[in-house]
C-alpha cells in the first residue's frame, strides 16, 4: 500500500508543478508560448530606396538624426491627407447641365478621370482575351489530356524536295505541282494515354 502512495507522489508533484507553471504568465512569456503580434497602428512605411540626383553633394548621415525625407508621422499624414507642399489646382467648373456639385468634380479630377486612356476598350479586351485562351487551352489539356496541335499544314520535306528536283530536271518552275503535306492523324479520345 505504502509502495503505491510513494509512486503517485511524484506524479502528482509533477501536474501539479506543470498546471503552477501554466497559469502563470511570465513563464509563458519566458518560454515564448504567448502570441505577440505587431501592433498595427505603430507600424509605418518606409522611404524607398533609391540614388538622389545630386547623391556626392550630399552630406553623410548622422548616428540617431532623423532620416529627412521622412519626417514625423504627423508630417506624413498631413501630406498625405492635405496634400501639403503641391501646388494647388483650380476648382473644375461644371459643364452646363452638370448636376455634380464642385466637390464631386473635384474628387473626380483628384481621381484622374479627366485622364482617361481612348484605347481603354481595345486594351481590355486583348487582355481578357489572352486570359480566356490560356484557360481555355489549360482546360482543354485536363479534359483531353494531350496538348493543342500546331494551326497550319506541315509540308513533307522528302516528297518536297523530290518534287522540286523533278521540276528543275524537266526545266519547269519550282511553282509548278502539288506541294506535299502531311496529314496529322486524328487521335482518339483515350491514344497515348495506356
Amino acid at each position: 500500500m505504502r509502495s503505491m502512495r510513494s509512486r503517485r507522489l511524484p506524479v502528482a508533484g509533477a501536474l501539479g508543478l506543470i498546471l503552477a507553471l501554466c497559469a502563470c504568465e511570465g513563464v509563458k512569456d519566458q518560454l515564448g508560448m504567448n502570441k505577440q503580434p505587431p501592433d498595427e497602428f505603430r507600424v509605418q512605411a518606409r522611404a524607398p530606396l533609391s540614388m538622389p540626383p545630386n547623391f556626392y553633394e550630399t552630406p553623410p548621415p548622422q548616428p540617431g538624426v532623423a532620416r529627412p525625407q521622412e519626417g514625423t508621422v504627423q508630417q506624413q499624414a498631413r501630406q498625405s491627407i492635405f496634400r501639403a507642399g503641391e501646388p494647388r489646382q483650380a476648382a473644375p467648373v461644371a459643364a452646363p447641365g452638370d448636376t455634380r456639385s464642385a466637390g464631386e468634380l473635384a474628387l473626380l479630377a483628384a481621381a484622374g478621370s479627366d485622364r482617361n486612356q481612348p484605347n481603354i476598350r481595345r486594351l481590355v479586351n486583348s487582355e481578357t482575351q489572352d486570359v480566356n485562351e490560356s484557360d481555355k487551352r489549360f482546360l482543354d489539356y485536363i479534359v483531353f489530356w494531350r496538348e493543342e496541335e500546331p494551326p497550319g499544314v506541315v509540308v513533307d520535306a522528302e516528297e518536297e524536295a523530290r518534287r522540286l528536283r523533278e521540276n528543275a530536271a524537266l526545266g519547269r518552275p519550282a511553282t509548278e505541282g502539288q506541294t506535299p503535306t502531311i496529314e496529322r492523324k486524328r487521335k482518339a479520345l483515350l491514344e497515348g494515354i495506356f
